[in-house]
């Protein structure tokens, strides 16, 4: 092994797989309509989400559950967990899953 390399146990597979459960976790708490309502009145100022709207954004929020990490709005992270070989979550990590599913949010509240 030379000194540039690092014997890691996190292959991109495994990084993957972290980000996509920390993701779908995040999704099924928005999946819960009390706590939907609750984000979108305190982020987005809106008290008064219509049930249809909130129908909208779960169905958007189940597609996002089954579908790939997007790879490209996680690079950052990706490469973090690769570099430093640890998986700890900072507050700027978090944020990436938020604003993933606040693109969600935002396409029904305007």
């Amino acid at each position: 092994m030379s000194i540039n390399e690092v014997n890691t146990q996190w292959t991109d597979e495994r990084i993957l797989e972290l980000v996509r459960k920390l993701r779908n976790d995040l999704i099924k708490d928005f999946l819960d309509e009390r706590h939907l309502k609750e984000y979108v009145a305190s982020q987005f100022r809106v008290n008064d989400l219509s049930q249809i709207k909130i129908e909208f954004i779960k169905r958007d929020l189940k597609e996002l559950l089954i579908s790939p990490v997007n790879t490209n709005h996680y690079q950052g992270l990706i490469d973090q967990i690769r570099e430093t070989d640890s998986a700890g979550l900072t507050e700027t990590n978090e944020t990436l899953f938020y604003k993933e599913l606040e693109l969600i949010f935002k396409k029904y509240m305007y």
